[in-house]
Order: C-alpha cells, then sequence, then structure tokens
C-alpha cells in the first residue's frame, strides 16, 4: 500500500452475514464517556450545588459527553427525591447541552420507580439509569416487567443498569435480548463481569453498552462496545479519554498505554473504600473545592485507607 492511498478504515456494521448483529458503536447517544457524578455536601449536610456545578463543568471540559446524576456514586439512597429532581436541573445548568444528562431513578419499588421517571422529565434529563430492583430479588419475569414500565413511565432513553454484586441478582441475558426490543432502552451498563453474556448482547441486539467496571474499558470496546460509565474518571477524565479516542482510531497500542497509566488510579479508586468516599478524598487531594463529607451510613475514609490510597496514586506518578 502506498501513501497515497486512503487508508481509512470504515466501519462494517456486521462481523458475519446472517442474524449476528455488531455494530462498532462510534456514534453512540450518551457518547464515549460518562462520569458517575459524586453529589457534593456543605458542612450542614445539605447538597453543595456550588460545588455540583464546578464539577460538572470540569468533567465537560476534561472530556466527559455524559454525566450520571443521583447514580450510586451520587449516594442516591440517602438523597430526597426533590434533591434528585434539583441536581438534573444543576447538571443542565451547568454544562447546558455540552453534554447529556442521565439521571439515576432507581429504587426497589416500581411505582416510585416510576414518579423518579417522570420526575427526570420534568427536570430536563436527557435519559435515564434504571438498575435492577435490589433487595427483593425477583424473578426474571419479574425484572422484564419492571424495566418495561418504568420505561413506559417517560419519554427518556433508558439506560439498563446490571449490577449483580449489589442487587443481588443478575439480569439474565435472555432477559436482556427481550428488554432491547423496547423502543426506549437504548443501552447497557454492564458490570456483570461476564464477557460472555457481554459478547452475546452485542451480537444480537443493538444496544449500546457502557462498561460498568473502569478496568474493562479497553477490553469492552475492542469488542465493540461504546464507552464507560465510570468513578474513576472523576480524577482521570483526560486518559480515559485518550484511551477512548485511541480505541475509536484503531491506535491499540496508544490505548495499552493508556490502560496501564489508569490501573493504579483505578485500583485507587475502586478497591481501598466506596467509590463516591474515594473520588471526593482524591478531588480534595488535587486542590478541587469539594468537602470530603458522605451520607451515612457512608463514612470518610480512616487513616490507613487513606494511605493505601495515597500509595496506588503515588504508584501512577502523582505527586501527593
Amino acid at each position: 500500500m502506498t501513501g497515497d492511498q486512503d487508508t481509512t478504515r470504515e466501519f462494517d456494521p456486521y462481523l458475519a452475514e446472517g442474524e449476528i448483529k455488531h455494530p462498532d458503536q462510534t456514534d453512540p447517544y450518551f457518547g464515549h464517556l460518562a462520569t458517575a457524578m459524586v453529589t457534593p455536601f456543605t458542612a450542614d449536610d445539605r447538597v453543595d450545588f456550588e460545588a455540583f456545578e464546578a464539577l460538572a463543568h470540569k468533567l465537560v471540559e476534561e472530556g466527559n459527553d455524559s454525566l450520571v446524576v443521583s447514580g450510586t456514586t451520587g449516594e442516591t439512597s440517602t438523597l430526597e427525591d426533590y434533591e434528585k429532581a434539583d441536581l438534573v436541573r444543576a447538571a443542565k445548568s451547568a454544562v447546558g447541552d455540552r453534554a447529556k444528562i442521565i439521571a439515576g431513578t432507581s429504587t426497589n419499588h416500581t411505582s416510585h420507580d416510576l414518579e423518579m421517571a417522570a420526575k427526570a422529565e420534568r427536570a430536563g434529563a436527557d435519559g435515564q439509569l434504571v438498575v435492577t430492583p435490589y433487595y427483593n430479588k425477583p424473578s426474571q419475569d419479574g425484572v422484564l416487567a419492571h424495566f418495561r414500565a418504568v420505561a413506559d413511565a417517560a419519554d427518556l432513553p433508558l439506560m439498563i443498569y446490571d449490577i449483580p454484586g449489589r442487587t443481588g441478582i443478575p439480569i439474565a441475558t435472555e432477559t436482556i435480548l427481550r428488554l432491547a426490543e423496547h423502543p426506549r432502552i437504548m443501552s447497557l451498563k454492564d458490570a456483570k463481569n461476564d464477557i460472555t453474556a457481554t459478547t452475546e448482547v452485542l451480537t444480537k441486539t443493538e444496544l449500546e453498552i457502557y462498561s460498568g467496571d473502569d478496568q474493562n474499558v479497553l477490553a469492552w470496546m475492542a469488542m465493540g462496545a461504546a464507552g464507560v460509565v465510570s468513578v474513576t474518571s472523576h480524577v482521570a477524565s483526560p486518559t480515559f479519554r485518550r484511551m477512548i479516542d485511541a480505541l475509536l482510531n484503531y491506535q491499540l497500542k496508544d490505548a495499552r498505554i493508556a490502560h496501564g497509566e489508569l490501573g493504579p488510579v483505578i485500583r485507587a479508586m475502586m478497591t481501598r473504600v466506596q467509590g463516591s468516599v474515594a473520588s471526593k478524598l482524591t478531588l480534595n487531594w488535587i486542590g478541587f473545592p469539594i468537602r470530603t463529607d458522605v451520607r451515612l451510613p457512608l463514612v470518610q475514609a480512616n487513616e490507613a485507607e487513606q494511605e493505601l490510597i495515597l500509595h496506588d496514586l503515588r504508584e501512577a506518578g502523582w505527586q501527593l
């Protein structure tokens, strides 16, 4: 091949003829990089909207395409309904049309989810993130009925969140395949760590797949996934952006380098303490104006935990 020839590679929407669907997800509705935002609090335990809007602005400036508000990392289970709606409004105010706002609308009570979906739509959300109903342990028929009901409750694109480590049950692949038929169910945040199941969903549906585990982004995108909904990106969005853009441009060596750089940072943010705790602490350490306060039952990192996080970040070359 000579230097004069066009070496641009077009994405083939099918890996094989027949029933196998496998689109390379290069223009997903929610983009490629999304951060599951923390919710900052004031000293008297109110939502710190000034810090929240500043954080939203920072994340978009650093390359985020979407922001998740009042998700797990946003301490959704300890937020009041009105706080969740106000967070959507604040995020929209901060970033305008520069990024999409995905509202975490989940509870373990379907009728409450329907109310939250409607409130998110009225507040201006661009989509909603819905987790498997937790604690109840419904059957797969119950899971199917729950997601369909929430999808019908608001005119919002819906991202399924499959995280059995928190909810107690996985979403069966067959259930996901059936949910993919719903016109508003557009994407899946996959935190199940089952590469066989993920591959089947990728090859049999047109769902846009996002890694729900920060360490899996390179592998999931190499298989054709859209990107990541990340926690570590609070403090490492530029590196995630570099890795994602390298993958989209078939620059595997560059993507691997970024992946390696992220390793100790992901360990610091995701394995030492809960993600909300680690994110607020690390943001505070690097000079972002945010308090480290969290709401019970979460507590701040103790001295030993902080030392572990510092060790990881220094391994990554951070001067802390």
